[in-house]
């Protein structure tokens, strides 16, 4: 298994330049994937031309809850295939 740790930075790393941006306060996350769960991270990464693990993650998080809020709401997803036949893609059982 492949251990992952996204990082966090310091209250404490302040930037006194002008122009910086505001500190947000993150949090440290660390998890082990089996092989192939970080192999499917690592194709995701290069398919989305992500700049890190952690990006990969934000990102499909951000996905994860709209496809969420969606399914709550009542609206059905759809895959058309290459007859252009609807079907309907249950997304969580």
């Amino acid at each position: 298994m492949n251990s992952m740790t996204f990082s966090s930075r310091a209250a404490s790393d302040v930037d006194d330049r002008p122009d910086a941006k505001p500190k947000v306060p993150k949090n440290r996350v660390q998890f082990d994937l089996p092989p192939r769960s970080m192999d499917r991270l690592n194709v995701l990464k290069v398919k989305t031309e992500a700049a890190s693990y952690a990006e990969v993650v934000k990102n499909a998080l951000r996905l994860y809850e709209a496809l969420i809020e969606e399914t709550e709401s009542g609206k059905q997803f759809f895959v058309r295939d290459e007859t252009g036949a609807l079907a309907p893609y249950r997304l969580f059982f």
